[in-house]
């Protein structure tokens, strides 16, 4: 008999869950990538929309004031329904507190949306309700940049389409990390999801380099483009999605053995002594509070249908104030509210700041912005392989906080000094500010959502992710409004608040750095890390 073919050989060297957990992974990515996508144009589109006054003001300050306030001269109207101070309404003096309430209307929609997305979510089916997020989110991202074409100057307009689609992206986050949830155990989560998290950098790379494609020319487009393209993937979610394993058969925990070729009876065996273990020990209290809404009566062990690394089928969904008694969920939420409003902060306004500092136009500013984003690809993956090597979460997260700060001082000193300098601190600021919003969106939620105390009830994990997140977004939606009423009296106060806000994430850790220093593994509810079998 002849040999395998070398391809054919690394296929079946993988078992078929395996290759379905690799799907999924890769579908999760993709769908959520295009989610951030679709939120990076209007940062890349701002200069755009004020492109001339912004000359101006660099070149006399004081005929800009003067003319805000007497208000007799008018723009100079020009060809494609613009003036000389770009796109109305934005052409005027107080453009940037406009574009930071755009900002600031999607994020708080999303943030408030999230609340509820989370207690929606996982009464639905993912794949139903997901895809119907997708759908929505990509016709309002594209009805933004139809404002260009139908030559609509309403601010009015453009609010009410942000808040609309602030509320329907919310369908995103809880459905993917609850899918990856059911899919990939504890093992090793800090690096899978690590890994996974980079779909936020890679969309934001891409949301600029689609974007600044057209904003020169045509920025309508640049919304119009990545609408078409969160809308087709809503149809691949539709039609490949898998929502758990249990629904093509597969094993419900992620298996690490030595024996790559154990067959499918071994694997049922061992689930089943799993099972049986589990039945068979008795609810702490801690999980008696965490079932009933109202604290009150009791839980026999029969009575409770406990499917360790499930989907929690049999088990109701956890409450709202059930969940925010699961140790950590509080503080990693409030962390993640200032760790998420300098991140954001960056997002919404760093191709602006490039424009203003570096004297580049919209498409290059846009170009360059992308590198905080690389930069925060290798900090979500560095944190989660040191959260994973050191089983200590919260202490990752505070040291690279701790380093973030004297980072974002000397980014708003040395950036100024030129091109170069700027490129190295964007890859530097972008892996220590990403990697802990990236370790408390995925992993520490992932382990809030699967406390010991929950059996296995997935149903906790889309609530408590919807929670953190939740949490997290306001953050996000104070940042870039801060910013925007900051950044008219100088952009070193802008800098001034975001290293603020990351020592106020780094307060919100100590005390669970201390418990988790004292009682490994006790900061996200396990005190002893699980091992996969």
């Amino acid at each position: 008999m002849a040999q395998l073919p070398a391809g054919i050989r690394f296929i079946i060297s993988f078992s078929r869950d395996q290759w379905y957990r690799a799907f999924i992974f890769i579908l999760t990515f993709l769908l959520y990538a295009s989610f951030h996508l679709s939120r990076k144009p209007i940062s890349i589109v701002k200069g755009e929309l004020h492109k001339y006054c912004t000359a101006w003001d660099e070149a006399d300050g004081r005929f800009s004031s003067q003319s805000g306030k007497s208000g007799s001269i008018a723009p100079r109207q020009l060809p494609d329904n613009e003036t000389d101070c770009g796109w109305a309404p934005f052409d005027k003096n107080n453009y940037q507190q406009l574009l930071g309430a755009l900002d600031y209307s999607f994020l708080c929609a999303y943030a408030v949306g999230m609340y509820l997305s989370g207690i929606i979510g996982e009464r639905l089916p993912i794949r139903y309700y997901l895809t119907f997020g997708m759908l929505a989110s990509g016709a309002f991202t594209a009805l933004f940049g139809l404002g260009y074409f139908y030559n609509i100057h309403s601010f009015g307009f453009y609010v009410v389409t942000q808040v609309i689609n602030g509320l329907v992206q919310t369908t995103g986050w809880p459905s993917v990390v609850t899918c990856l949830g059911n899919w990939f155990g504890k093992g090793r989560r800090g690096l899978i999801m690590g890994v996974w998290n980079s779909h936020t950098s890679v969309g934001n790379i891409l949301g600029s380099l689609i974007a600044g494609y057209w904003v020169s020319t045509c920025w309508g487009l640049s919304f119009v483009v990545p609408g078409a393209i969160v809308a087709a993937m809503g149809i691949v979610c539709f039609l490949f999605l898998i929502e758990h394993p249990k629904d093509v058969r597969c094993s419900s925990t992620l298996l690490t053995h030595s024996k790559g070729s154990e067959n499918g009876t071994n694997r049922l065996r061992l689930q089943k002594q799993i099972l049986k273990t589990e039945k068979n020990r008795p609810l702490d209290p801690e999980m008696q509070c965490l079932l009933l809404s109202d604290g009150k009566g009791s839980i026999h062990p029969n009575h409770v249908v406990i499917l360790p690394g499930d989907g929690g089928s049999g088990t109701a969904a956890i409450s709202f104030t059930g969940a925010l008694k699961i140790p950590g969920v509080i503080e990693f939420s409030l962390c993640l509210l200032f760790a998420k409003l300098v991140s954001y902060t960056f997002l919404f306004w760093l191709p602006l700041y490039i424009t203003n500092v570096d004297h580049l136009d919209a498409k290059k500013a846009g170009e360059l912005s992308t590198l905080f984003d690389v930069g925060g690809i290798f900090g979500g993956i560095l944190a989660g392989v040191i959260s994973d090597r050191l089983e200590k979460r919260a202490s990752t997260c505070g040291l690279m906080l701790l380093l973030a700060a004297p980072t974002l001082y000397i980014f708003s000193t040395i950036s100024k000094m030129g091109l170069e300098a700027t490129i190295a601190m964007l890859l530097l600021s972008g892996a220590l500010v990403s990697g802990p919003y990236a370790l408390i969106t995925t992993a520490v939620s992932a382990d809030l959502g699967t406390h010991k105390s929950l059996k296995g009830n997935a149903h906790a994990l889309s609530t408590v992710t919807a929670i953190i997140d939740g949490t997290g977004s306001v953050g996000a939606a104070l940042g870039p409004l801060l910013a925007g009423l900051l950044s008219p009296s100088g952009w070193s106060n802008v800098f001034y608040m975001l290293m603020f806000a990351d020592a106020c994430a780094l307060l919100f850790l100590i005390r669970l750095i201390h418990k988790e220093l004292s009682c490994p593994g006790s900061a996200t509810g396990d005190q002893v890390p699980f091992k996969e079998q």
